[in-house]
């Protein structure tokens, strides 16, 4: 037998962090409204839309183990900049439920709403784009969220309505 040079003593292995693992299991629309605002009422005129988006978003666990449900919630409204009159109005809730394993509790907050609706947004942008080009109007092609801005922008929010550092709960 050999002896080991270090006296017999086995050698310290860093600490690896956990693997993270994320899957989609399955992503739907929850809810969608389309109101073709202009079409019921008519328009005499040209028609310079202005569009106005909105997004929300929330997750919670779900039954299964390690499983969470994230909803993005988007209303797209546009109105002609010259009359101010309603073209259309798009209500939609996109869900999203993951698997995922690996992510220390203090950064699973951030990781479901900033990372998940990362992975569906181009599924949510693509039936934006069908939808209005369906609904008569040109495809409105979503740009790009920035989804750490968003989060960030909501943690600042809430901290300024409570008046205190927020520490956020998944």
């Amino acid at each position: 037998m050999a002896e080991q040079e270090n006296g017999g003593a086995q050698p310290q292995q860093p600490q690896q962090p956990p693997q993270v693992k994320m899957n989609i299991v399955t992503q739907f629309v929850r809810d969608m409204s389309f109101e073709n605002i202009l079409a019921q009422q008519g328009s005499g005129g040209e028609v310079t839309p202005d569009i106005e988006v909105s997004v929300n978003l929330d997750a919670k666990k779900r039954q299964n183990p390690d499983t969470y449900e994230v909803v993005t919630k988007l209303r797209v409204s546009s109105k002609n900049k010259g009359t101010e009159q309603h073209l259309f109005l798009l209500e939609l809730e996109y869900v999203g439920v993951f698997h995922i394993e690996g992510i220390p509790d203090e950064q699973l907050h951030p990781f479901l709403l900033i990372e998940c609706p990362r992975m569906t947004f181009p599924f949510l942008r693509r039936i934006v784009s069908d939808v209005t080009r369906d609904g008569g109007f040109p495809p409105l092609n979503l740009e790009n969220i920035d989804w750490v801005q968003l989060y960030r922008n909501e943690i600042a929010r809430r901290q300024s309505a409570s008046g205190q550092p927020e520490t956020p709960d998944a």
